[in-house]
């Protein structure tokens, strides 16, 4: 479940970007000015919507990782919880079978 909101959360970046990013070069196109002008003003928008497309992936990135350490970290001690029971429960019957 956590995956496919994660993948949700990177399409909704994703496709934020790419929606700018068209808008711009859109933009950029259609202004009057001269073509050379116009060329380097597409040339600084793409760069500057790759190095936020760049920043939004690593933060993304960061935050999988930092959730998949909880779950990770949340799986050790629910195993770690499971062994201490287990060896309860065993103790428990030795000392019965004992009687």
């Amino acid at each position: 479940m956590s995956d496919n909101s994660s993948n949700s959360g990177f399409a909704f970046i994703a496709g934020l970007f790419v929606g700018a990013a068209i808008g711009a070069i859109g933009g950029l196109l259609f202004a009057p000015e001269a073509g050379e002008d116009t060329r380097k003003k597409l040339a600084e928008k793409s760069k500057e919507v790759a190095d936020d497309l760049y920043d939004k992936f690593d933060e993304l990135k960061e935050s999988v990782t930092d959730v998949l350490e909880d779950v990770k970290q949340g799986t050790a001690e629910v195993l770690e919880d499971v062994k201490q029971g287990t060896s309860e429960v065993i103790e428990d019957v030795k000392k019965k079978a004992g009687k």
